[in-house]
Parts: structure tokens; sequence; C-alpha cells
């Protein structure tokens, strides 16, 4: 089976050609990094307009990577939430179009099932599996016990990690996005020069915050501008938020192995493409006999050839009437 997938969940473009689940002919992505840098984080209305521009190009170009035409496709998968309604719009919309000129069915796909899964495009892991999903609107902590069997065990309950990243560069005036930034920034610091708060909530929480930590910087950073005696450098700054961010991803998801008895951990998400954090996290499980899976960066990030994965599978154990190119809409706030 041929499938493409289309993501259009915030602020990437992306289509894919995927065979049987696990052959990825195509997977294309752009970015509107450019477009959005200049305001230091997303805009809407201009992530929807660039979606309205671009969609077509990406979805014939993926096409024309996997040689196949539209008419060699017999599914299609689009992401239905959740996500930014004007992006999702965009690409939900042309889903249904191209199967309904088609007459192929189409799937709507939940965009964090398809962090979840994104590690089958690489390599099978055996179920049950714990999924850390760490992106720029999510930090959760999933139970993965078979295709479309997903038990949420702990979610961010203000900021998320990849949000974090991107408030704390703007902060300290480096762009956006702040993830890479950070990353490369804490390289040549010490995160030792100064130590940030890790909440870590209530003793049986599996629940994150990140908004206090947020605030903490912002305080070090007003310290040094009033020239108080703070010599904190960017770098110190930085190495010592993503030691902060890493220290309560990895303890919570140890906790949550240990309570689920499981021996497996999946690390998804954008922010997972963090090697500092992907590094840490493998020895930090691996000290207690858990191992520890990670997609590749680019399969990390928001992209459709995980969409197209999810609908594949998804494909295999929906009903029918989820297949109804009429019934689907965009849902900003989609459970999972």
């Amino acid at each position: 089976m041929l499938v493409l997938g289309i993501e259009t969940s915030c602020d990437e473009t992306a289509a894919a050609v995927l065979e049987d689940g696990t052959v990825l002919h195509s997977n294309v992505i752009a970015s509107q990094d450019e477009i959005h840098s200049k305001f230091g984080g997303i805009v809407p209305e201009l992530a929807g307009r660039c979606h309205v521009e671009r969609i077509h190009f990406i979805i014939e170009r993926a096409l024309q990577e996997a040689k196949v035409s539209l008419k060699d496709i017999q599914l299609i998968a689009a992401t239905e939430g959740p996500g930014l309604v004007v992006s999702l719009l965009v690409g939900l919309n042309t889903a249904k179009a191209i199967a309904y000129s088609l007459r192929i069915p189409v799937i709507g796909v939940n965009h964090l099932e398809g962090h979840v899964l994104a590690i089958f495009l690489q390599q099978k892991v055996e179920f049950p599996y714990l999924a850390l999903i760490v992106s720029g609107g999510h930090t959760d902590l999933c139970r993965v016990d078979g295709f479309g069997q997903y038990r949420i065990l702990g979610r961010t309950r203000d900021d998320a990690a990849g949000e974090s990243f991107d408030k704390v560069a703007k902060m300290l005036g480096l762009g956006y996005p702040g993830g890479p930034i950070i990353e490369k920034k804490a390289r040549e610091g010490n995160p030792q020069a100064h130590t940030f708060p890790r909440a870590f909530l209530e003793k049986s929480s599996l629940d994150f915050s990140f908004s206090g930590l947020k605030t903490s910087v912002r305080n070090v950073l007003l310290k040094r501008e009033s020239g108080n005696g703070s010599t904190t450098t960017d770098e110190d700054i930085a190495a010592g938020f993503q030691e902060a961010v890493v220290d309560v991803l990895i303890q919570k998801t140890l906790v949550a192995c240990k309570q689920e008895s499981l021996q497996r951990v999946v690390v998804t998400g954008g922010v997972a493409a963090n090697g500092y954090l992907r590094e840490r996290m493998t020895s930090s499980c691996k000290k207690e006999g858990i191992d520890v899976f990670a997609p590749k960066p680019v399969l990390c990030t928001d992209n459709a050839a995980m969409i197209a994965c999810a609908g594949y599978y998804r494909s295999q154990y929906c009903s029918p009437t989820e297949n109804d190119p009429f019934s689907l809409d965009a849902h900003p706030n989609l459970p999972f």
C-alpha cells in the first residue's frame, strides 16, 4: 500500500510517500523558520498563508522524489490535530480534496500518534514501551501497548519543554527556533555555574512544569542587567537551563518505567533531536537496564513520514466510518 502523508499542524509544510508502513520513498519538509524568526515565535496567520502557498508544490515534489503519481496512491493520511487550526485546515482540506477526486480513503491522524510511531520508520520496537514526547507544544509520557493502544501517564501543566527552549533563547536574544541555539550555546557553558530549579511536583506525579524554570532564568538575567554582582554568561545560563530540563525529563521517565514495569523507552518529538538529551537519557536508562530508542533527528521534528506511518497502521484497525473524507475536520485541541 502506498500512503501519501500530509503534515501542516504548525509551521512545517510536509508531504511524504510511504509503502506498507516501512519503506519511505520520499519525505519533503518546507520550514517557515525564516518567516517567523523576526517575530521570535510563530505567527498563526502567516503560517496558514504560507501553507496555502506551498502545499501543492510540496506534495508534487514528494511524488516526484518517490517516482510515483497520484494515481498510484491508495491512502492519504493527514494531520487533523492538535495544532494551529489555520494550519491544520490547509493540509486536511487538501487531503480530502485529493482523496475525493481519486476515490480513495483519507484518514485523519493525531499528530502525537505520529510522533509515538515515528520510530517504526527506522526499526521495529517491541510493545509495550514508554514514549516520551517532547516538542514545542507537548511534553507527555505515554504508555504504548500496541497500535492505537495509548495511555497518557503524565503531561505538562504549563509550558512544554520545546516552548521553554524557545522562550529562554528569546530572553537571551539568541533568535528562533531556540532549541538548536540553546544546545549549541550550552556546549560552551558550565551547567554548574548556576543551579536552576527542578519542578518535580507531587511525589507521585508524572506531570511536568517548566514555567518556574523560565521565571528563574529571567530573574538571573534581570540581576545581571542590574549589575548586582552576577557574572553568569549566556553560555552558562544555556547550559544550566538545559541541564535542568533534561534532569526532569530523565527522572520522570525512570519513575514512569518503574511504575509501569517497562523496559523500553522511545524518545520522540522535536526536542528529541537534542543530542545532549539523547546521550543523557541513554546512559541513565542503561544503568537501570532500560533500552532507549530515538528516531533520527529529521523524523523527530514535524514531518509527514510519521503521519503516513500512523495512517497506514490506523488503516489496519480503524472502523470504516473513520475513513469518510466529509466527516473529517481540524481539531486544534484534539485529545490523544
